[in-house]
This record gives C-alpha cells, sequence and structure tokens, in this order.
C-alpha cells in the first residue's frame, strides 16, 4: 500500500492504540486487546503498522505471560515485515493468534469506511 495510506490511517490507528492503553492501564487486558485487534485490522495494508501493532500485541503477550499469543506475534511479526508491502495479508484478519494468520476475515463496517476512505 502507498505511503499515503499509511500517513491517512495513522489517525485511526493510533486512536485505537491510545483506547488500548487506557483500557490496559485499568486492568481491562480483553478490551485491550480487542483495540490492538482493530488497530490491526486499520494498519494491516501498511507495512510500518502492520509490524507496529503486532509489536504491541507481542508486548500485551508479554505482560499477560500468555505464551501461546507471544510466539504467535514472533511469527506475525516476521510475516507481517517479509509481506504487507507485497500485498500478502489477510483482508480483515484481526491478527492474533487466536485465528490463522491466513485466515480472511469480514471488516467492521466502522472500520471498512475508515480504510477505504485513507486509500484516496
Amino acid at each position: 500500500m502507498s505511503n499515503s495510506f499509511t500517513q491517512n490511517i495513522a489517525t485511526y490507528v493510533l486512536q485505537e492504540i491510545m483506547l488500548a492503553k487506557t483500557a490496559q492501564g485499568v486492568g481491562e487486558w480483553s478490551q485491550a486487546f480487542t483495540h490492538l485487534e482493530r488497530a490491526h485490522v486499520l494498519g494491516q495494508a501498511s507495512t510500518k503498522w502492520h509490524v507496529y501493532v503486532h509489536s504491541l500485541m507481542l508486548i500485551w503477550s508479554l505482560r499477560r505471560r500468555d505464551w501461546r499469543e507471544l510466539l504467535g506475534q514472533i511469527f506475525r511479526i516476521i510475516g507481517a515485515a517479509l509481506t504487507t508491502a507485497i500485498g500478502l495479508i489477510p483482508s480483515g484478519n484481526t491478527g492474533g493468534a487466536n485465528v490463522s494468520p491466513f485466515q480472511p476475515m469480514p471488516i467492521a463496517n466502522d472500520l471498512a469506511i475508515l480504510i477505504e476512505g485513507a486509500k484516496k
């Protein structure tokens, strides 16, 4: 995806990241991860945001001592770094280790609107 997409989607990805940090700060770990998943869906067409969100998911898994998630995120960070730029991403995939990294998923309507707007 173009550099303009990376810039255009940044506000929305960062908004979800801030919501994740806020939720995590009050011990709402599940809600925090949900916001990271939303950030992943928004930014997965940008190598920068794709790798960054997976890195935040890895940190989340370390804090939770969720070793399955941690291993999944290591694999996903490498995959995101190597394949995003050539378009090998499963659209809508939420990015957690609880789903196949190759499985396309439906995109929530509110996120789809933001993604389409950022492509322009």
